[in-house]
């Protein structure tokens, strides 16, 4: 979602946070179902899992194990076949990476869940040459989204949430907006080639302001951003929630009364619900929140979710619902496969890759396989927290960047 952002953004690779926090890979979680009517032999994946470091993300976790929980008992498995996750720790740095997409190779998956990994890139080589395809919901490495080659992402490219969240501003009539990054290289090469830019082209006046990695003062961020008098204010990602939540009470605190973008942060909402109302965030599926204005089946989706992450006692976040969705459209993807027995790495990327025009979970339709793009849609969704606290789409639906604007961009389209 860290453009992309972790809960906090989906711009994270983007953003391009350089993490310092050390973490080994756990060894693999093994987790599988225990439902003896599936008899097939297992399907190992792995799971790049960011529980480590600065910018650790649990929704994650559980929301590949509420995903590999709900295909089991609700799917029957993939074709009776159940599957079994080797979890791997990851921090952010592409040490962890590395050393994750090597035990990988050694564990013989047929297939790797990227797992909102900033530095997936790092470990794609290793990947690529053993031909074990990397499956995801949004490349946070700009380098990975760059590129098509052995990796799918059932949701958009990082570019699509700040074009699009561009597009809904205006839309709505905002003319200006001064959002935040933490400040690292990457951040300012973000701002200078991505945010002005594209804000220009489609006609809205951006200012990219920084914060410090390691000691923010979101006091004088909030009053630097205010002083700007722009119609939004906000984060374009976040390296956690609790800076989102930081940032809003700052901002409300020095009288700032106009729109907050909040990337795809979500507990603020519960946390600070004096503060929540007019907020906007983005997403790849449809929120908990968003119910009573999303489409039946969607609706009827979130309900299933939700039951199934609960029972993990993870955090109700974007993280958990859009890995949830990517295990559950990894499992009927590969269903369709002409074998399963004896499944390869080449086999799942074929039968991902074969995918066109067919409903995603809590997503929109997509379609996989392009030469240009690791992405199955462009599609995004913008919302704005409502009074009532729940999550309304800014233009009633799913969003489209503008096309033109996304073939500027490698990898998006």
């Amino acid at each position: 979602m860290k453009l992309g952002v972790r809960p906090r953004g989906l711009l994270s690779a983007g953003v391009g946070l350089l993490l310092t926090a050390t973490a080994a890979c756990s060894g693999g979680s093994g987790h599988s179902s225990d439902d003896p009517t599936l008899s097939g032999s297992p399907i190992k994946v792995g799971l790049f899992d960011p529980d480590s470091g600065a910018a650790a993300v649990p929704g994650v976790k559980a929301g590949m194990d509420a995903g590999v929980s709900y295909v089991a008992k609700e799917l029957h498995g993939i074709g009776g076949h159940p599957i079994v996750v080797e979890a791997c720790s990851i921090d952010g740095t592409p040490e962890t990476t590395i050393g994750c997409a090597n035990k990988f190779v050694q564990d013989h998956v047929v297939a790797a869940f990227d797992g909102f990994n900033y530095s997936s890139s790092a470990g794609i080589g290793i990947l690529q040459a053993a031909k074990i395809p990397l499956i995801g919901q949004i490349p946070f490495d700009q380098t990975t989204g760059s590129a098509a080659a052995g990796r799918v992402f059932f949701g958009a490219p990082q570019a699509s949430f700040l074009v699009g969240a561009l597009q809904g501003f205006k839309a709505e009539g905002k003319s200006s907006a001064t959002l935040t990054l933490v400040d690292t290289p990457a951040s300012h090469k973000t701002v200078d080639t991505e945010l002005k830019p594209l804000a220009a082209a489609i006609g809205i006046k951006a200012t990219g302001l920084y914060f410090s990695a390691t000691n923010p003062n979101f006091s004088a961020v909030a009053a630097t951003i205010g002083s700007t008098k722009p119609d939004v204010a906000g984060l374009i990602a976040s390296p956690s929630e609790s800076v989102c939540t930081q940032l809003i009470k700052n901002l409300r605190s020095a009288g700032y009364s106009g729109s907050i973008f909040v990337a795809a942060c979500m507990s603020f909402i519960k946390s600070d619900p004096a503060s929540a109302a007019g907020a906007t965030l983005y997403s790849s599926v449809w929120l908990p929140g968003s119910e009573k204005y999303a489409p039946a089946t969607a609706a009827g989706e979130l309900k299933t979710a939700t039951r199934y992450l609960t029972q993990t006692n993870g955090p109700a976040d974007y993280y958990g619902y859009a890995q949830f969705a990517t295990v559950v459209d990894f499992a009927k993807a590969l269903a369709t496969a002409p074998s399963l027995n004896d499944l390869t790495g080449p086999a799942v990327l074929s039968a991902l890759q074969s995918l066109k025009n067919v409903p995603s979970f809590l997503g929109p339709q997509m379609t996989c396989g392009k030469a240009t793009t690791p992405d199955c849609t462009t599609q995004m969704l913008l919302f704005t927290v409502q009074k009532d606290l729940t999550l309304k789409p800014v233009t009633g639906n799913w969003i489209t960047p503008v096309p033109a604007i996304m073939a500027n961009i490698p990898g998006a389209s």
